[in-house]
């Protein structure tokens, strides 16, 4: 079974778009959503572990310009 994590996001003024279009080219990316509220985005990633997920938000979404904060929760079920 895949670990799942829900990233919650906030961007840069003006970047949200921007970051979108990043995001859904990353492997591993389920979905990607603008949202109201603190965070601009929420994506949900899947991977084969906690490492994994660890790699990906640290190695790939951290590196995306115009993100200036995040918080990963894990999935406990689904």
């Amino acid at each position: 079974m895949a670990t799942r994590a829900f990233v919650l996001i906030e961007t840069a003024v003006g970047k949200t778009r921007d970051v979108v279009a990043a995001l859904n080219k990353l492997e591993g990316m389920k979905s990607v959503d603008v949202v109201t509220g603190p965070y601009d985005i929420i994506a949900v990633i899947e991977a084969p572990d906690l490492g994994s997920i660890g790699d990906m938000v640290t190695g790939r979404v951290h590196t995306i310009g115009g993100i200036q904060r995040t918080v990963t929760c894990l999935a406990v079920s689904h």
